[in-house]
């Protein structure tokens, strides 16, 4: 009997420690099937963040740098540039990136560092107990925002896609979503170029994927899924913003 599917060769065996429904595994295993089929897993280095996935070097087979908060930009283009035979990426989410962590961003793209950032938006800090993030939509409550967002006092959320493809020394940034399988294979489609323009042009990418995190979000898996389609998509639209050919 033939396998068609099955755990990829990247990923560890160990159980995933995130709530049910949430999109961190989704884009775990993306990851892990990308390095699978380009054969990069010995030479891949991840920087992991602090939040959900502050144990990602649990789950991936390849090396794994711990980044202090924000800071995986900074490492990552210290360790490719130490290294620039490896492929190096960032997987940071909204409050690491976004929030203590936008300088590094920012001008680890205004340099063109030759990385691949993995950008997880799910809307809210999720480690730490659901507080408002700099992605976190209008109107949305969270324990920091109780009454809902209000940009008069709490200001707007980011776009950091639309925000980097201002920024010269970009090349490729995408927005992807990990709630149908559509947008899945869209998303890996995404990740998989990214790591391509980085192996074979020496190129900065970055991908966004907007993930569910039905536990802050105080809904059922299902919930928290649907409403990434239906209300996420409609601030933070799919799609590519930057790709220089």
């Amino acid at each position: 009997m033939s396998v068609i599917y099955k755990k990829p060769d990247a990923l560890t065996d160990a159980p995933f420690h995130y709530c049910p429904g949430c999109g961190h595994g989704t884009v775990h295993r993306i990851i892990g099937e990308v390095m699978d089929e380009m054969g990069i897993t010995d030479s891949t280095i991840a920087v992991l963040p602090v939040g959900c996935a502050v144990m990602g070097y649990d789950y991936f087979e390849c090396d794994c740098v711990q980044a202090a908060h924000g800071r995986a930009p900074a490492v990552a283009s210290g360790i490719k540039r130490s290294l620039p035979d490896r492929a190096v990426f960032a997987y940071q989410g909204d409050g690491d990136l976004a929030a203590i962590g936008t300088a590094e961003t920012i001008h680890a793209a205004a340099r063109g560092e030759a990385i691949t950032v993995i950008f997880i938006n799910n809307t809210v800090y999720g480690m730490t107990g659901g507080q408002l993030a700099p992605t976190t939509l209008e109107g949305q409550v969270t324990q920091t925002s109780p009454h809902g967002r209000d940009p008069l006092t709490q200001g707007y959320p980011l776009r950091m896609c639309e925000l980097l493809s201002q920024v010269r020394g970009v090349s490729y940034i995408e927005r992807c979503a990990v709630d149908t399988p559509a947008h899945i294979r869209a998303a890996k489609r995404a990740v998989k170029k990214a790591f391509g323009y980085q192996i074979e042009r020496g190129a900065y990418s970055f991908i966004e994927l907007l993930c569910a995190c039905p536990t802050n979000w105080g809904m059922t898996p299902a919930e928290a899924v649907k409403r990434v389609g239906e209300e996420m998509t409609e601030y933070y639209p799919l799609g590519v913003f930057c790709d220089i050919e």
